[in-house]
């Protein structure tokens, strides 16, 4: 039986007011930062970048073990030692990230933070009235584990209100945007968010819907209803019905179309909704060479 969606409806003008950058000083996040200041300068959006010095490096069992072999004043000159270490790399991060944004001509629209702790525990206080937030998909260890992503991506992302833009290793203006699209909720945000934006819905949209084992008919009717509200705003999509193994299809379209981003809803019942909870999202986040923009 065919699964009924809401209708769709074009929305009024969604602004972006508010950016968070979420920042290890990793390769990954300077290019969030790139990302950001192409956003804040069609949008005029002002930019937080939070960096979080995570507070169990200074509570590994190695550490307290020091604190026996060693005595009590070792062992708090060791900490002491990793603490200031700590503070020349925040510095040096605040320095690099806000170097970007002052070549943008964006330095009185961008401040930073920083905070102790985990950043899953302070990004609720962070993100409030933010409208998207932005962190790179692999962290400071990338070099060295190139098949993994960042250890705070997915938990970050499930746990966000807001859109998260996944940056990838190189900044690259936004041209063409594909939406992977299945007609469920928080595709049809994605879509509402996209075409809501002025700077956006200006770009090249592509609309791309994956159908495996059948139900064509179903796949072929949720695009089109897609493609309609895309042109009642004024919009003239291409419109792609793909098949096989979504993560594969959508890869290698994204790959052969030239697509900048792509966006897709984070959670639901299908494949394409459920990019973040099996491994269909590693390994999507691993094969697309493209940010990725995830809606809940």
């Amino acid at each position: 039986m065919t699964r009924m969606s809401l209708p769709l409806k074009p929305q009024p003008q969604i602004s972006m007011k508010k950016l968070l950058i979420c920042t290890d000083g990793s390769n990954y996040s300077q290019e969030a930062c790139h990302y950001a200041a192409w956003l804040s300068q069609q949008s005029g959006a002002s930019i937080k970048v939070l960096y979080v010095t995570d507070i169990r490096q200074f509570e590994v069992p190695a550490i307290a073990d020091f604190s026996g072999s060693l005595g009590i004043q070792p062992y708090d000159g060791l900490v002491s030692q990793m603490q200031e270490m700590e503070l020349h790399k925040a510095r040096f991060i605040e320095e690099h990230a806000m170097a970007i944004f002052e070549a943008a001509g964006l330095s009185a629209k961008a401040t930073f933070y920083r905070e102790t702790g985990l950043l899953t525990d302070v990004i609720d206080e962070y993100s409030a009235g933010v409208d998207l937030i932005l962190l790179g998909k692999r962290g400071e260890n990338a070099n060295f584990a190139t098949q993994h992503l960042g250890s705070m991506l997915e938990r970050v992302v499930r746990a966000s209100k807001q859109p998260c833009l996944v940056t990838s290793r190189a900044f690259k203006p936004i041209k063409n945007i594909a939406i992977a699209y299945d007609g469920g909720s928080s595709c049809r945000k994605a879509l509402q968010f996209i075409i809501g934006n002025e700077y956006l819905c200006a770009l090249k949209l592509h609309l791309i819907t994956v159908t495996e084992g059948g139900h064509e008919d179903q796949a072929a009717a949720t695009l089109s209803q897609a493609e309609a509200v895309a042109k009642a705003a004024g919009l003239s999509p291409s419109c792609q019905l793909l098949g096989g193994i979504v993560e594969t299809a959508i890869s290698e379209y994204i790959a052969e179309a030239q697509i900048d981003l792509l966006v897709a809803g984070a959670y639901g019942h299908s494949r394409i909704r459920e990019l973040f909870i099996g491994s269909t999202t590693t390994e999507l986040l691993r094969r697309c060479l493209v940010p990725v923009l995830c809606f809940r």
